[in-house]
């Protein structure tokens, strides 16, 4: 049906909102058809004067997330919408609900487990039906992750080198923070698990995104520091691999299994050798211990609130520039082959490369709509837009790829 918009930055007026529009007002095609929607006309108009003469034009709408009506009068205009309204799970399932009726690509920022979970459950059938592709973590959660295990298996499945097995991320360079909006977000997830052990122990579940595809078998998260058998250095748990890891092997199940039957995935922060590095792996793992006890203990959580950035804030613009990040991913498979994949990028990964990653995908989704995957459900990156993401990343100075090793 006809849509008055090709694409809608729904929370434009938060600071990852404000940074994602600002790209695509930077990369849009001539003639896209961009909208500017959020809670305050008055701020819209702010964040769209900011952009000069390319943005002139566009439509500034205002819509309230709580609101189903103003959901499905966004999502009924558009023919894709992205969105920075968080949390997700307190905020998001609206827009979801609406965009899954009309068929309307959807791509967000969100690193919930529980928000992914209810939508998935309630909405994955009915998008599947309309066609609407509703592209969950769109960011830094989870976007790295999620090619590199796509690049990795594009290579093998094209050398003939069999399946892949065990899967490894390891953090090699990450400088910058994560954003407000990520941390409130883990704020009301940690709350809602301590709250709930029904909850508590679906959020533990490896496979708690997989749906209803079950998952390999032998799918463990990193808790603990061990020293790693393939590097011989010690390693700690990453922040963000209870996320990421689960919306991987999502992504493998939506393969009916494609990435292989023994196919393992976990990721960790490489800390070092010796005694020093095993003291660096047990600091890190019990800080990461005590930030998540802090988050979710009522009587800790105004200490730890006043230390972690609120949602519309962030660093400055010299601070995003200095940012960086880069991810390796090794695999074995099925044949012995290695391969290593490399996600890197400039800018805080918070930030500026996640405006980056997420202004792209709802550019994907709205002007290489026959380029991505015809199929609709509540999809992961790499699933809905494999290729096309890598190759609009690459274009915006992102290093992504895959190499064979000894």
């Amino acid at each position: 049906m006809p849509r008055d918009h090709d694409l809608i930055l729904f929370g434009a007026t938060g600071f990852v909102g404000r940074l994602t529009a600002e790209h695509v007002a930077a990369h849009a095609p001539a003639g896209a058809r961009v909208a500017l929607a959020g809670r305050s006309p008055r701020r819209l108009e702010q964040v769209r004067s900011s952009f000069g003469p390319v943005a002139a034009d566009w439509p500034t709408l205002e819509a309230d997330a709580s609101s189903p009506a103003d959901m499905r009068r966004l999502a009924g205009s558009t023919r894709a919408v992205v969105s920075t309204v968080g949390p997700y799970l307190r905020h998001g399932i609206p827009l979801v609900e609406a965009c899954a009726e009309a068929g309307t690509d959807y791509a967000d920022l969100t690193g919930e487990v529980l928000f992914v979970r209810e939508i998935v459950d309630r909405f994955h059938e009915t998008a599947r039906g309309s066609g609407a592709r509703i592209v969950v973590s769109c960011g830094f959660d989870s976007v790295p992750s999620d090619l590199a295990v796509h690049l990795l298996h594009q290579q093998a499945a094209a050398d003939g080198a069999g399946d892949l097995t065990d899967t490894t991320l390891r953090v090699k360079v990450l400088k910058g923070g994560l954003s407000g909006g990520t941390i409130d977000s883990m704020r009301l997830q940690l709350r809602a698990v301590a709250e709930d052990p029904a909850l508590r122990r679906f959020a533990a579940d490896p496979e708690a995104l997989s749906g209803a595809v079950p998952g390999a078998p032998g799918q463990r998260d990193v808790w603990t520091p061990f020293v790693d058998a393939e590097t011989g250095r010690w390693d700690a748990p990453f922040v963000m691999a209870p996320y990421n890891t689960r919306l991987v092997r999502r992504s493998n199940a939506l393969l009916g299994r494609g990435y292989g039957e023994a196919f393992r995935y976990r990721e960790v922060t490489p800390t070092g050798v010796g005694l020093k590095g095993r003291l660096r792996a047990q600091a890190l793992t019990a800080g990461l211990g005590a930030l998540m006890t802090g988050m979710s203990t009522p009587g800790l959580r105004s200490v730890v609130d006043r230390v972690l950035p609120s949602p519309g804030q962030g660093p400055s613009e010299e601070a995003r520039r200095a940012g960086r990040f880069r991810m390796e991913t090794s695999t074995r498979t099925t044949s012995g082959a290695r391969y290593v994949a490399t996600v890197a990028a400039q800018g805080d990964p918070g930030y500026s490369a996640t405006s980056v990653m997420l202004g792209q995908s709802g550019l994907a989704l709205a002007v290489d709509r026959d380029q991505c995957s015809p199929e609709g459900g509540v999809l992961t990156p790499a699933v809905a837009m494999g290729d096309v993401l890598v190759e609009r990343l690459h274009a915006q100075g992102f290093g992504l790829s895959v190499r064979e090793v000894e």
